[in-house]
């Protein structure tokens, strides 16, 4: 449960209002009055993170991957990224 903590608190309560919707995106989107795509987008986004926050605790690569995320960088970039830095903490 550890990875719910390292959310933001507006995450958090995305999925609080995920689960008290039974898991529809439609309602969620006329709750937060935007399309299904947005909220769909905004969904897909918080498995990524969660889902690279319990595969990896490195603090450097979480936070690469949350630009990602936010779209600040592209996966490719990002992987490249993390493989550079990997290098040179190995030598």
């Amino acid at each position: 449960m550890e990875w719910f903590f390292r959310l933001e608190p507006e995450e958090q309560v995305f999925i609080k209002r995920f689960i008290l919707s039974s898991g529809s995106l439609k309602q969620l989107a006329r709750e937060y009055d935007v399309s299904y795509p947005t909220v769909r987008l905004r969904l897909d986004r918080l498995i990524e993170k969660i889902k690279f926050s319990d595969v990896n605790k490195d603090s450097f690569e979480l936070e690469i991957m949350q630009m990602v995320i936010n779209e600040r960088l592209t996966l490719a970039m990002a992987k490249e990224i993390i493989q550079k830095h990997k290098e040179s903490i190995d030598g």
